[in-house]
Parts: C-alpha cells; structure tokens; sequence
C-alpha cells in the first residue's frame, strides 16, 4: 500500500507542475500585456498632445502659443508617469526603453514588444489627428527649422540631458520618489520651451514616427531617429562614468511591476 501511494505521488508531482508552470506562463504573459498596453496608451497620450497642438495651434490661428506646445507634453509625462509607472516603468519612448536595457535594468527580450507598442500608440495618435483635421501642419511632425545638421545635433543633446535625468531619477528612486515625474516632465518641458524652435524638440522617435508615417513625410524622419538614439546611448556612457553599475532601485522602476 505505501509502495502504491509513493508511485501515485510520483505521477501527481509532474502533473502539478506542469500546471504550475502553465499558470506561471498565463500569468506573465496577462502581466506583460498590460505592461505593453500602458505603454501604448501613454505613447498615444503624447504624440496626441505633442502633435497635438502642433496641428491645433495651425487651425486655431494660434490659439495655441509656442509655449504651451513646449510645456504640454512634458505635463502629460508627468501625469503619465504617476498614472502608469507602476505598470510598465513608463517608458514611452524606444530610446528610453534602449537606455534602461543598456544599463542592465530591463531585460533584452522585451525590448521588441516595448518598441512596438511605442510605435503602434504614435501611429494611433497621428490617424485620429488626420480623421480629425487631414494632413493640417503636416500632421504635428517634428521639423528641422533652421538646417538639417543644427537639427540632428540639437537632437542629440536634447536626449542626452533627458535621459541623464531619466536614469538618474531612477537610479535615485528612493531619494526622488513620486518627484521623479516632475524631474522628467519638467526637463521636457523645459527643453521644449527653449529648442523647440530649432528642431521641434522630440527626443523621441516614436512620437515623430507616427505622424512622418501617416503623413507620408518621411524625409526628414533620420534626423528625429539617429539623433535621439545617439543622444540616449551618450547618456549611458555618462550614467556609468557617474554611478557605475546599475542599482536594484533602477531595475524596478525600469520594469514596473
């Protein structure tokens, strides 16, 4: 009889198992779903708003000012970090989640669905502004004002000093906390207001793909990705000249939960 029971709990044990790990896998992939979904809802918010008002501020007759289109989306980051942070560490932007991965604080394997739900949010923002008001100010799409090369460098250090904030926020959580929305809002706010009449200030290629897609205006589009990506990966090289590796207070709020 003991012999009988022994041999049964040897058959159940890889039945449970397999059941456990079944449930562990539905489990991470609910977990990433809506880690990807709060990343496409928070990327559509800001190319919505940055876009936005671009398009906005052309049918309105200026109703909406340069200013405002500089403050306004990093008011929406603010609030999105504080709405969605907890959920997908509120990347919004392919160079960020590339920074964080660089730094080892979030896993190579999610970085593809991180970058599509980006893009995907962007090109949604930019086909609700065409069904809205047409191709209007070219759909909001980031422009080089005064010449290709003072674009692309503006570009560049625009990122760069964005996600030096970024990383270090985040690498400081437990001394910035919830502030760390107002630090990173603030910067692209701030940015924004003084560089937005050079380059349209994006530090982010998903927000300016989005509209160059829908648009069809694709030949400025390099600018608004080389920059921004050499910009994040200076950043990074900073971040560990800085502070060396990384911390386990970077890691989660690169992750989320």
């Amino acid at each position: 009889m003991a012999r009988e029971t022994q041999i049964d709990e040897k058959e159940t044990k890889p039945q449970n198992n397999a059941r456990q790990k079944s449930a562990n896998d539905d489990g991470s992939l609910k977990d990433e779903s809506r880690r990807l979904l709060a990343e496409l809802l928070g990327t559509f918010a800001l190319t919505l708003v940055a876009a936005g008002g671009e398009v906005i501020a052309v049918i309105s007759g200026g109703e909406v000012s340069p200013a405002a289109r500089a403050v306004a989306p990093g008011l929406l980051v603010m609030a999105m970090i504080y709405t969605l942070g907890s959920q997908s560490g509120a990347h919004f932007n392919p160079v960020v989640t590339l920074a964080f991965t660089l730094r080892q604080d979030f896993p190579c394997k999610r970085v593809p669905g991180y970058w599509g739900a980006q893009v995907i949010g962007a090109v949604l923002a930019a086909l609700l502004l065409r069904a809205l008001f047409g191709l209007v100010g070219h759909l909001g799409a980031t422009l080089p004002h005064h010449g290709t090369i003072e674009a692309l460098v503006m570009e560049i250090v625009l990122t760069f000093l964005l996600v030096t904030v970024i990383l270090g926020t985040a690498t400081n959580h437990r001394l910035t906390g919830a502030n760390a929305a107002i630090a990173v809002g603030g910067t692209i706010a701030l940015l924004g207001l003084f560089a937005g009449p050079i380059s349209g200030a994006s530090m982010n290629p998903a927000r300016s793909l989005g509209p160059f897609l829908v648009s069809g205006q694709l030949t400025d589009t390099w600018i608004y990705i080389v920059g921004p990506f050499v910009g994040g990966l200076l950043a990074v090289v900073v971040a560990w000249l800085l502070r060396g590796p990384t911390t386990p207070e970077a890691v989660e709020t690169a992750q989320g939960n």
